[in-house]
């Protein structure tokens, strides 16, 4: 087996709350391969969101390592870790997270503008430009591109933050809840979207959620419960890997 794009070893995560202190990860180990999608599954409280923050490089954690691609990254300076984050991993959140006075293309060049001059910027506008076009086209909004958040569906501003997403080509995307917001029709358009993602770009998904449903479509579940986990299986069968 390849090597992990990704790996927690022995991930702990402490919050303070006045003088006491809240364990939320209790020594998680956990690992992604290249191209997988791999769902996080566990009920409201479990930890799995703060995991995702940890993953992400959000938010740094009190013990154990994180690797990308090997390479040890928790400690790396806060300028190194933000290259990382900005270049290799696109995030999907529950609601979003929009600038509300931004267009669906605006929005989704803002992501290329994080790990860049200015002036860097302006002189790839066009290119950039184009692949924000490109984007929003392969996500089904090419006749949105002009609309701001409050004149899209829920559905739609979903497309729009998975194409601000794969803005860096990144090789990972993290999506917590990614339609948890969305009703059942909808949502099941989004997840087909995520699913021909990883299929055709090869992109490794971490999905975190507490449908039993959507997980038993991913390659591998790992389950989370009280900041530990609990199980990893393998589905009888994966949405992920079946024909369309």
């Amino acid at each position: 087996m390849s090597q992990p794009i990704l790996q927690a070893e022995s991930v702990i995560k402490n919050f303070r709350l006045g003088k006491e202190e809240i364990s939320v990860l209790k020594g998680v180990d956990l690992s992604l391969q290249s191209g997988e999608m791999l769902a996080l599954l566990g009920t409201s409280g479990a930890g799995k969101s703060t995991l995702l923050h940890v993953l992400g490089l959000l938010d740094p954690p009190s013990k154990g390592r994180i690797l990308y691609e090997g390479q040890e990254v928790q400690n790396l300076p806060a300028q190194q870790r933000a290259r990382l984050r900005h270049q290799k991993i696109g995030f999907v959140f529950q609601f979003y997270h929009l600038i509300p006075e931004l267009s669906a293309l605006q929005n989704v060049k803002l992501g290329s503008m994080m790990d860049i001059s200015l002036g860097a910027w302006w002189k790839r506008r066009g290119e950039l430009d184009a692949r924000a076009r490109e984007l929003l086209q392969l996500v089904g909004l090419e006749h949105r591109l002009r609309h701001r958040p409050a004149e899209l569906s829920g559905g739609e501003r979903q497309r729009v933050a998975i194409a601000r997403a794969l803005i860096a080509n990144p090789k990972l995307i993290l999506a917590d809840e990614p339609t948890g917001n969305l009703d059942s029709h909808t949502a099941d358009d989004v997840l087909e979207l995520l699913f021909r993602i990883n299929q055709e770009r090869g992109i490794s998904f971490l999905l975190v959620t507490h449908n039993e449903e959507l997980a038993a479509r991913c390659h591998r579940i790992v389950r989370l419960k009280d900041g530990v986990v609990i199980g990893e299986e393998l589905p009888a069968q994966t949405g992920a890997s079946q024909e369309s």
